[in-house]
């Protein structure tokens, strides 16, 4: 099971991309960020004539998450479970694709370190976490993939010292995230390339992905159950070459089908 995630950093503007990438590729599943689309605005018979099934939670030119699957899509959900505080912005689904319950998201960006929007950040993360306690078990098979807007180590961003007292890197938001992987999440590219410098995310500006001046702020995370038939992990470079590219690359990762 081929399972990737990629923010395309408007749906719109990338469409032509995206479907070249489906093709050459092929995933069974892959979760995008970014869409920036109203719901009616979403190509669902572009991707169905790829042979896809889709869900979309959009709200127009922000933000905006989408599940697309071969393996079957079912039991969709839209924002948080309905227990936890809902939130303004569309920044998670859910569906269960074959027998993995995923999760598409889109971390809120922070702004700067003590700024609201960085307290939303935290609360958002903690969310999360309530979210999956209250949906699945880390038993299950059950992926997180998305934009987590965190640089987890320092090992992923090119220059710590340019980052310190910065959102991305700040320790909170690192603890946020520890939170969510004790719930029982594995972060299977990095487990694979242990301190390698490996980026997800190059601003356009200053010829950083030529430079290979980025950070890793994407990734697909998996159960234990998963995670152990993991058999390949890939930031995907070509994503992000050529004409009108996101800053993003698109994440890779292939589970072996049955028991490790």
């Amino acid at each position: 099971m081929l399972v990737a995630t990629w923010n395309v950093n408007s749906l719109k503007a990338r469409l032509p991309r995206v479907e070249d990438w489906l093709q050459q590729v092929k995933p069974d599943v892959l979760c995008l960020q970014e869409t920036k689309l109203a719901a009616d605005a979403f190509p669902a018979l572009t991707f169905s004539g790829l042979g896809y099934e889709s869900v979309h939670h959009g709200q127009g030119q922000w933000n905006g998450v989408a599940i697309l699957s071969k393996v079957g899509l079912e039991s969709p959900t839209f924002g948080f479970a309905k227990e936890i505080e809902p939130d303004p912005d569309a920044r998670i689904i859910s569906a269960s694709c074959g027998n993995v319950r995923v999760h598409s998201i889109y971390v809120p960006n922070g702004r700067e370190v003590g700024h609201e929007h960085y307290q939303y950040k935290l609360s958002w993360l903690a969310r999360l976490k309530q979210h999956l306690e209250s949906t699945t078990s880390p038993s299950h098979d059950v992926i997180v993939a998305g934009d987590f807007n965190i640089a987890p180590t320092d090992a992923d961003v090119w220059d710590k010292a340019l980052f310190d007292g910065s959102t991305h890197v700040s320790q909170p938001e690192r603890d946020a995230l520890k939170e969510i992987t004790n719930w029982g999440l594995v972060d299977t590219l990095r487990r694979r390339y242990r301190g390698a410098q490996i980026y997800s995310y190059y601003d356009y500006r200053a010829g950083r992905f030529h430079k290979r001046e980025g950070m890793r702020i994407d990734y697909v995370m998996a159960s234990q159950s998963l995670a152990d038939r993991a058999v390949f992990d890939v930031i995907d470079r070509n994503g992000r070459k050529g004409k009108l590219p996101s800053d993003h690359c698109p994440i890779v990762t292939v589970f072996r089908n049955g028991s490790p």
